[in-house]
Parts: structure tokens; C-alpha cells; sequence
């Protein structure tokens, strides 16, 4: 097999923007089966944009011959999506979250198990060339680190989206958004330990699983490398009534802290997201341009000096996307065995960090 019969579960954005037109362009790796969605809109939009077949469920979609699923679901349904997948033997993508809870994802790691099949999490950030170098350039090591910081503010997808044509799902039906906001809670709650307000489930659905686990999982890969185990929740903060997410980890018993935030700022049209780690003689910066503009490369300096002389490195591996990126290594892992980068361990531990601080955030 080398050409993959894929379906896509979710004909939301994601899908619409990167997935969709992806998978088509990566047509020598991947035959675009078909699309499901609840709504009717949306999956019209796709199937008409890119002449697909359209499922109004992924109970029919997995009627038709496939070998791997990319789910995009909301994030309530991947754990069910994800285990019917690996239950009916297909490779599964499923954007991030995988799910809230690390319970969640261990059931997804037996399934996989049991069905012998590829299951890879959505992080593209893993999959970006610049990122990749600067895992390679890190200017310090585990005993000069001293501070890593992470700081998001982000107005979502439409001032970046707007060239794109779209097809927004405005006619699901009320009875299933009520019943996936239902579940969405029911999760959360069990994730979390406790039935939250309505801000801290905002607060952790969006802010700590959808934006902040993206530099979780960018941040634990640069600690992977440093050889710097993982740390001591100390403080966490859901703020600015669910809009904004805070979390601090202590690190190597004290010597280092690791501070990240987030915030929306849903009126501006502007978009930051850094990481910056601080070591004891040299500072490297990453700086992401939002996800949605494609082939935009992440810009990687590396700040040093020589007494008073300052010197700053801006490092470039190119322009690849990683949207493309990750599909091509979803497609490598099942056709050719290659290792899965951003496997579901990756994402239990990811959430195992956001749970601990939806835990402690008030």
C-alpha cells in the first residue's frame, strides 16, 4: 500500500483551511475518500469545493473502503471517534486534544495496541523546519537553564482565514450542540477532579487543551533534549472569564521556572505566540506567526555575548508547512514503518500537566 485511502471526520475549519485541501494536494500519498459532518453546510461546502463525498455521520462513512481516518472533530468526541477508528482497524490523525483526560488517552494506547495501528496527534509545531533546528542549536544545557517563558495572545482564526473561502456549519441541530456542550463538561469535570464554573471550563477547554497544548507539547520536546525532567506544578490561573490561561512549573528542583500564558484577544487582528528559554549566557527566542497563514516561517534568534559585545543569530531551515508536514509523516509511519512523531504518550503526558493546572487554577 502506497496510497492511502483516507476519510476525514469534522468539516469544521481545520479541515476546511488545512486538512481537506492537503490530503488533495498530497494525492500521490493520499486518496481523499470522503467527509462526514452533522452539518450539512459544511460537508456541502467540501464536497462541492473538491468534488468528495459527503457522510452525514462517521457510522457511514466507515462504510466506505478505508485505511486511515484524520479526525477533526470538537474535541468531545475524539475519544469515541478515535476508538471506533482503531476498533474497525484503521490509522488514526486526531487533531489535538486527543482528549481532556490522561485516562481518556490510556484507553486509546490499548486500543491501539490491541489493532496494531498508527495513531498520531495533531501538534504541527513537531513538524515545523525551524523548530526542528533550534532543537538542534539549543545554546545551553540542563545546568544553565534558568527560565523558559510562553506567552500567546491570539484573536482566533478570522482576521488570518479571511482570503479563504469557507462554508460555516450553522444548521446543527440545538439538541446536539447541548448534548456535545453536555459531554464537553462531563469530561472536564473528570479530567479536573471537579465540576467547574462555566469560566474554568472555558478556561480549560480553550486556553489550557486547544491553545496553550500546542507550546506544552513544542516545550516538552526542548526539554526532552536538554535532559531536563519534568517538573513541579506551582501556580495556575484561569483569568479574563475563560479567555486567558496561566500555569507555572518549577523545574530541576527550583533552579529554573517555566511561566506560559495565553490570552485571547478575540477584537484585535493580531496574533503572538513565543517561546523563550533563558540560560545563564545566552537567550534563544521562537516566534510562531499564527497557524493559519501558511508557509510562514517561525522566526528563531539566539541572543549571546562576548563581554559587551552583543551578537544575535536569526536561524532558518525554510519554508516547508507543517500542516503538510505532519500529513506526509502520518503517511510515512503507515506505509513505511517510520517512527510516529507526536504519538498518544506524547499527548497523556501534554495533558497530564494541563489537568494538574486546571486543578490548581481557580
Amino acid at each position: 500500500m502506497s496510497r492511502v485511502k483516507v476519510g476525514v471526520i469534522g468539516a469544521g475549519t481545520i479541515s476546511q483551511v488545512e486538512h481537506v485541501p492537503n490530503l488533495i494536494r498530497l494525492r500521490d500519498k493520499f486518496e481523499l475518500v470522503g467527509i462526514a459532518d452533522p452539518s450539512k453546510t459544511a460537508r456541502d461546502f467540501i464536497t462541492a469545493s473538491y468534488g468528495v463525498k459527503g457522510f452525514e455521520t462517521p457510522e457511514a462513512l466507515f462504510g466506505e473502503p478505508l485505511d486511515a481516518v484524520v479526525i477533526g472533530s470538537p474535541d468531545m468526541l475524539h475519544h469515541e471517534q478515535v476508538l471506533a477508528a482503531l476498533d474497525l482497524g484503521l490509522h488514526v490523525f486526531c487533531e489535538k486534544p486527543l482528549c481532556y483526560s490522561p485516562e481518556e488517552i490510556d484507553d486509546i494506547i490499548a486500543a491501539r495496541n490491541e489493532a496494531g495501528k498508527v495513531v498520531q496527534v495533531g501538534y504541527m509545531k513537531r513538524f515545523d523546519p525551524n523548530y526542528q533546528l533550534a532543537l538542534q542549536h539549543l545554546p545551553g544545557t540542563a545546568q544553565t537553564l534558568r527560565y523558559i517563558s510562553v506567552e500567546v495572545n491570539d484573536p482566533d482564526a478570522w482576521p488570518f482565514i479571511r482570503h479563504h473561502a469557507t462554508g460555516r456549519g450553522t444548521d446543527i441541530a440545538r439538541s446536539m450542540i447541548e448534548a456535545a456542550a453536555a459531554k464537553q463538561k462531563t469530561q472536564i469535570a473528570r479530567a479536573i477532579g471537579h465540576q467547574a464554573n462555566a469560566a474554568t471550563v472555558r478556561g480549560f477547554a480553550t486556553a489550557y487543551a486547544s491553545a496553550l497544548v500546542h507550546d506544552v507539547n513544542a516545550v516538552h520536546g526542548m526539554l526532552d533534549v536538554l535532559g531536563v525532567p519534568d517538573g513541579k506544578i506551582v501556580g495556575a490561573e484561569i483569568f479574563a472569564n475563560g479567555d486567558g490561561g496561566q500555569g507555572a512549573v518549577r523545574l530541576l528542583d527550583g533552579q529554573a521556572l517555566w511561566n506560559m500564558a495565553h490570552l485571547s484577544v478575540p477584537a484585535l487582528a493580531d496574533y503572538k505566540e513565543r517561546i523563550t528559554l533563558f540560560f545563564d549566557d545566552a537567550i534563544m527566542a521562537l516566534e510562531f506567526p499564527s497557524p493559519w497563514l501558511n508557509h510562514q516561517p517561525t522566526r528563531v534568534t539566539v541572543k549571546k555575548s562576548d563581554g559587551h559585545t552583543l551578537s544575535r543569530t536569526e536561524l532558518r531551515a525554510g519554508f516547508e508547512e507543517a500542516f503538510v508536514e505532519e500529513m506526509i509523516g502520518f503517511w510515512g509511519a503507515i506505509v513505511n514503518g517510520d517512527k510516529v512523531r507526536n504519538p498518544a504518550e506524547d499527548a497523556r503526558r501534554d495533558q497530564a500537566l494541563l489537568c494538574g493546572l486546571g486543578r490548581m487554577a481557580h
